[in-house]
């Protein structure tokens, strides 16, 4: 009797913990690694005034397992697939190399999510889209792109927000008022994460105090939940930035070449 109540402790235990532990493998088999370290298969390019697939001056290329982007054309590459109900995580860092108009302005590039119409429709660069930025003293903030011209073309955010004085856009603050995007210009810019320097300037290799952001040339992770119409964002494993009512809320993803030197060592993709 002693021996079988013993076994069936220890079974009740097994479950326990096994219940108890996230299905890491589970997640593993899932996941979709968006760039493979080895080509491009999966995207496409587009470059300004060149268009899709023409990348003479090699603004895109695999090197040692990274994916190198110059920033040398402003343009993309974009997924061949649209994506919906994710956690996208990109692991990425800055380069050295810098070209005009950005010569030593902040490194700029981004995360675009839900992408959809036309190829370079803003700015003959981009597809409209959700951007959630990826630049020196800035990643994390939300930019609707779409011109600011342009009052209804079907892309939106909703989000809670506070004006803090001298500064361009609106700090995310989850006790600020309700504020929504339409476009990038109204009501504002940007939606600027959480420890965005109120004093940051666009300049090279610029970091606030807060450390979100790590040293210049080191690996940052940037991980988005986006689930049905909601899109949290966390950078280096810190909630930096939340949006909701996000429309559309799938498309495919591009990232950006914006006139700086960018290497991603990870784009993986697990489905919700």
């Amino acid at each position: 009797m002693t021996i079988q109540k013993t076994s069936c402790f220890l079974t009740v235990i097994t479950v326990l913990l096994a219940a108890s532990v996230p299905d890491a493998v589970g997640a593993e088999e899932k996941t979709i690694r968006l760039f493979n370290g080895r080509n491009l298969d999966g995207w496409y390019t587009f470059l300004k005034d060149r268009g899709r697939d023409a990348d003479p001056k090699k603004v895109f290329t695999v090197q040692d397992g990274l994916l190198r982007i110059s920033g040398e054309e402003y343009g993309c590459i974009t997924t061949v697939e649209e994506y919906e109900n994710y956690v996208i995580e990109v692991e990425f860092k800055t380069g050295t190399m810098m070209f005009a108009p950005r010569v030593g302005k902040a490194l700029d590039s981004g995360l675009l999510i839900h992408s959809t119409g036309e190829d370079g429709a803003y700015s003959k660069s981009w597809m409209y889209s959700i951007e959630v930025n990826i630049i020196d003293g800035g990643c994390g903030d939300f930019i609707v792109v779409v011109p600011r011209n342009i009052m209804d073309a079907g892309y939106s955010l909703t989000t809670t927000a506070k004006q803090v004085p001298g500064v361009r856009g609106l700090d995310y603050d989850a006790e600020g008022e309700t504020v929504t995007k339409i476009n990038n210009g109204t009501p504002t810019p940007r939606i600027n994460r959480i420890g965005r320097d109120a004093k940051r300037k666009d300049v090279a290799h610029f970091r606030d105090k807060s450390g979100l952001e790590k040293p210049p040339g080191e690996w940052n992770v940037m991980k988005c939940v986006v689930e049905n119409d909601t899109v949290t964002v966390y950078l280096n494993g810190t909630f930096v930035n939340k949006a909701w009512n996000v429309k559309p809320h799938k498309g495919r993803i591009q990232l950006q070449s914006e006139g700086a030197e960018y290497f991603f060592k990870r784009v993986d993709l697990l489905p919700l």
